[in-house]
């Protein structure tokens, strides 16, 4: 199977130098995580099967968030967790779009954009949840960037899910929308539109005004559905909170200087095949990687973490008893390491730290006098 690291491996070095100088450190440390993950280069541990009596050995992960091997297995611990938070109510999947005649921009300037994207969607979110005409209250707000389209194109939005429910404070009372409407969302985008243009002049008038003044004219998409308990939302959206632009099982094959990977076509649901020069395909890649630290899950009303005492009132008034963690939630250590090939348990041998020489098949008399059930490190 053809992996991202392979790709990386294989071309990544005359891309640094085609594009030295002009590459941001952060796509240089994701190049260089991607290519030592999982590999001798970041240590590990050695372990042994008496039954098979074969060594094994366990490499490091990068950790590296914009690693699709890193970040595989986190999304349905993290989406346990966060379900919890979640009202016996409707909830709605709301999404804020960047237009296409912005997204040029918007790339060299993520930081900028994306920030704005999510303040001013849930600034035109609350605008109108306050509005009696709908909700009359604040509402709460949980939202995720995504940036990505499925052939690995630039398009940057924020999914927020959102019950459909409102606090209103000086009555003290909840205010509940309907099954199927929550906000209308042609004023929803309007609003959205306006906040972003008055934001953006405000934080860099040259950048401003460089932009064609018909983006403001024209209109921004919003869309809303119904996305019932929330649970079914919540397990798509946490793909996205760990996923990457492309998975490992995606990419069919590399050779001469091309790279041919599948995807799922957005409006026909049909698997579609695209082969890019491998240069063009790692720079739709690495559009991808957020700026260093940015926080791309955000909470919003009173979901977020200034406002937990409203929230605990919100879940007493609608009868919602605190949930303890489960058993399997409070001790998350991991299992034993089991043989790839008889699949019984293995003993661990030793820890092998980054840069060190690893070990490969010595004699069981070398690892401590051979009792093999204490730790050597190298």
């Amino acid at each position: 199977m053809i992996e991202l690291a392979d790709v990386f491996r294989q071309y990544g070095p005359d891309y640094i130098r085609k594009f030295a100088g002009k590459i941001p450190h952060t796509h240089l440390k994701v190049i260089h995580d991607i290519i030592r993950c999982r590999t001798e280069v970041l240590g590990g541990q050695v372990f042994y099967c008496e039954h098979c009596r074969e060594y094994h050995y366990s490499y490091h992960s990068c950790g590296n968030r914009h690693c699709n091997k890193c970040q595989h297995d986190r999304a349905q611990q993290w989406m346990e967790d966060k379900k919890n938070k979640l009202l016996p109510v409707n909830h709605f999947l709301l999404t804020f779009t960047l237009p296409g005649s912005l997204r040029r921009i918007a790339r060299r300037h993520q930081r900028l954009f994306y920030s704005l994207l999510f303040k001013c969607a849930a600034a035109a979110l609350q605008t109108l949840a306050q509005d009696f005409k709908y909700l009359g209250g604040m509402t709460g707000m949980f939202g995720i960037l995504h940036t990505w389209g499925r052939d690995l194109s630039y398009h940057p939005h924020v999914h927020f899910i959102i019950p459909g429910l409102a606090y209103f404070k000086d009555g003290d009372s909840l205010l509940f929308a309907g099954e199927n409407f929550l906000l209308p969302v042609k004023a929803l985008s309007i609003i959205f539109r306006a906040k972003f243009r008055d934001a953006l002049q405000h934080a860099d008038k040259t950048l401003f005004d460089r932009i064609d003044n018909r983006i403001w004219k024209m209109d921004w998409v919003v869309h809303s559905e119904n996305a019932g308990s929330g649970e079914a939302a919540f397990k798509y959206l946490a793909n996205y909170v760990f996923r990457v632009a492309i998975s490992n099982n995606r990419i069919l094959s590399m050779q001469h200087g091309k790279v041919t990977f599948k995807y799922r076509e957005s409006e026909t649901q049909q698997w579609k095949t695209m082969t890019l020069d491998a240069f063009e395909f790692m720079r739709r890649f690495l559009q991808h990687v957020l700026p260093k630290g940015f926080v791309k899950v955000r909470y919003y009303g009173f979901w977020a973490s200034a406002n937990k005492t409203i929230l605990q009132h919100i879940r007493q008034l609608l009868g919602v008893k605190e949930q303890k963690d489960r058993p399997e939630q409070q001790n998350n250590k991991p299992g034993p390491m089991l043989c790839p090939t008889c699949r019984k348990e293995m003993l661990f041998i030793a820890q092998v730290k980054p840069g060190a020489s690893w070990p490969h098949a010595p004699p069981l008399d070398k690892w401590k006098n051979g009792n093999i059930t204490h730790a050597a490190r190298f």
